[in-house]
């Protein structure tokens, strides 16, 4: 069936305009006034709503096996609370441990997906070794439709590879045309200082944040932007939280390094006071790179105003209370990661849009359009234009109500923006034309996200 939305205001990273939008064949086919349609066609009024391009997470985990216990989500819990909260297409963090077989642990992640998401989403390929077989696997992934790579300069002897193995993985990516993401920090630096702490009895979750300290995080930051530059591989800071990584970052750019930035939601709202308090509160708010001083909001935010932060993801990845629980006694083993899908764009619209510290089109442009360039989806995604996918949020500017854990719809026990005011929220949400939230419920297709092959970008001909 085909699909008109007449009346909206649309808005784009560079563009607004009244217009309508028909859809036929899950693409926008028509863009302009007073549209006609045939008789059957579903109709939708957007008078007095913002009409954006689906949003993009770029950072995700949804099956993920780590520290001893699971994520909590499914591709099908995950894929409708991103939809509730309009990310219309996530890239999930494909991650088998060092000592799994990378192309077994990509098949295992696409299989999890498959048939059960009901949003689009593509993966990153985590590199957490590289022996004799690695280069002939990747080479199969990225054919297969997965053209980007994930290193860990973190968690020893699990995820984290040394800098041979990094600057591997970055000599293939440049002459696949890969873009390779980057966890920075310091394995071995945050190893010896977790190992200090633990010795002198420092074992709750107050001690996480002094355990990977904003130091570390510079130096991780720095180390990829020069294993880049002198590759010459393309590169991409995943949550970065803190000031001096951001100084180092930019200062990396300003010379040419390929280099491109991504801040989560919880740095821009979110501090360390939170992972400081007693008993299992504490615990919930452990993540990596930890939250910081309240001190460095300012700076996320004016990077990502001015444009030098480049994309806003979630890293969302939820563990339960008693999970969290697991390192009650030794901050080591608290399952790192916060839920997020749900409430990064209606969060992002609230404390930056209308509180005046981002601009309409910066938002649109950190949650959708950036990433989809970035990662070889755009114009099929991230863009309202004639040819691109009918992925579409209307968003409802005059809504107002809390987040609340109650209400959510990812598959965790909390939320760690509990009670943050809302001001806007999707009041319909699209998938390649097909209607699947309206009114904060999902009432869509639960198995109609696809898989989306990428092409890589700026491959060497003889690579």
């Amino acid at each position: 069936m085909s699909l008109l939305i007449q009346h909206g205001e649309l808005v784009t990273a560079s563009s607004r305009q009244f217009a309508d939008i028909y859809v036929e064949d899950e693409v926008i086919t028509r863009i302009g006034s007073n549209l006609a349609a045939p008789p059957d066609t579903e109709v939708i009024d957007a008078r007095g709503k913002l009409i954006f391009p689906g949003f993009i997470d770029p950072h995700v985990h949804i099956y993920l096996p780590f520290m001893s216990t699971f994520a909590k989500d499914t591709h099908e819990t995950a894929s409708v609370a991103a939809l509730i909260g309009g990310t219309t297409t996530f890239i999930e963090m494909c991650c088998p441990s060092r000592h799994d077989d990378a192309l077994e642990g990509y098949h295992l992640w696409k299989e999890k997906a498959a048939g059960s998401s009901a949003c689009d989403y593509a993966f990153h390929m985590s590199v957490t070794h590289f022996d004799d077989s690695t280069e002939a696997q990747l080479r199969h992934i990225v054919a297969d439709g997965t053209s980007s790579f994930k290193v860990f300069l973190a968690y020893k002897n699990f995820f984290g590879v040394d800098d041979a193995e990094m600057y591997q993985t970055l000599t293939l990516a440049r002459k696949l045309g890969v873009i390779t993401t980057a966890h920075c920090e310091n394995a071995e630096l945050v190893s010896r200082l977790q190992s200090a702490f633990l010795a002198q009895g420092k074992t709750g979750p107050e001690w996480h944040e002094p355990s990977r300290p904003e130091t570390v995080e510079a130096e991780g930051t720095n180390r990829f932007a020069t294993f880049l530059e002198t590759t010459g591989a393309q590169g991409y800071v995943v949550h970065l939280s803190c000031q001096p990584a951001l100084a180092v970052a930019a200062r990396a750019k300003g010379r040419g390094v390929r280099l491109s930035i991504e801040s989560v939601l919880p740095h821009f709202l979110l501090d360390k006071s939170l992972a400081e308090q007693p008993g299992a509160e504490g615990l919930k708010y452990i993540m990596s790179p930890p939250l910081r001083d309240r001190r460095n909001h300012d700076a996320l935010w004016s990077g990502l105003a001015s444009g030098l932060i480049d994309t806003v993801g979630t890293d969302h990845c939820p563990f339960d209370v008693e999970q969290k629980k697991l390192g009650a006694d030794n901050f080591t083993n608290i399952p790192n990661g916060i839920p997020g899908i749900e409430d990064r764009v209606n969060l992002m619209f609230a404390q930056g849009v209308t509180a005046g510290k981002i601009d309409i089109h910066r938002f649109v442009d950190a949650l959708s359009t950036r990433p989809a360039q970035l990662f070889g989806l755009y114009p099929r995604k991230g863009a309202i234009a004639v040819g691109s996918d009918a992925d579409l949020v209307i968003f409802d500017p005059m809504y107002r109500g809390k987040v609340s854990a109650a209400i959510q719809n990812t598959n965790n026990d909390y939320n760690g923006f509990e009670g943050f005011s809302l001001k806007g929220r999707p009041s319909v949400v699209t998938v390649r034309g097909k209607v699947q939230v309206r009114d904060g419920a999902f009432i869509g297709e639960k198995g109609r996200g696809r898989f989306l092959a990428r092409e890589p970008v700026g491959a060497d001909h003889d690579a």
